[in-house]
């Protein structure tokens, strides 16, 4: 890819307040057209490095496109089990499953510079769904232990990402003030002004 359509790509959102919808948010609406942020193993290595959620090896030794088919697959199963949950369906977990049981972890203990001692969880990383093991375990936790009634859909018509309302009146509305709030006041304010 050239360095001026590079420069161009929109980056992906960091905004849900939980890893699991970030997932789901690796798919947007950018500039009214849906758009996937992963195109290859690296946009998924990528996202990997910039969510945090997990240890990703510099070089992936992993089959051309394992990985994001993997990924991919990871999302699109939470993706059905959120709506599933959000409009009050059994959810199926089989597909959760595969990927939970695919990501044998261990706890090791590591000593701190201070001298103090702390527990660590290791994942093996010799397939892609191993190295996503500690993602599928977030989405996991987030199906199981989630208040539902706080993940929600941004409000903005244009606009397809979840969050998780961690304010303190559970009154969030929109993915963020700066993607769609500002939008929408900017929006009613014209409205007014006509």
């Amino acid at each position: 890819m050239n360095a001026s359509k590079q420069a161009s790509r929109p980056e992906p959102y960091f905004l849900a307040d939980h890893g699991a919808l970030d997932l789901l948010n690796s798919v947007a609406s950018v500039d009214g057209e849906t758009h996937d942020f992963w195109q290859s193993d690296e946009d998924v290595r990528q996202w990997l490095l910039l969510s945090g959620l997990v240890q990703v090896p510099a070089a992936l030794e992993f089959e051309s496109g394992a990985l994001l088919t993997e990924a991919r697959a990871l999302r699109e199963a939470l993706r059905l089990q959120v709506e599933n949950r959000k409009a009050g369906k059994p959810v199926s977990v089989e597909g959760l499953n595969r990927f939970l049981a695919q990501s044998p972890s261990y706890i090791q203990i590591s000593q701190m510079d201070d001298g103090g001692l702390r527990t660590e969880r290791i994942y093996r990383q010799q397939t892609p769904a191993q190295l996503l093991g500690p993602v599928a375990e977030l989405v996991a936790s987030l199906l199981v232990e989630g208040n539902f009634d706080l993940i929600r859909v941004c409000e903005h018509p244009d606009c397809t990402l979840w969050f998780y309302d961690r304010t303190k009146a559970h009154r969030r509305r929109w993915c963020s003030m700066a993607l769609c709030g500002n939008r929408a006041k900017v929006a009613k304010f014209r409205r007014q002004q006509k």
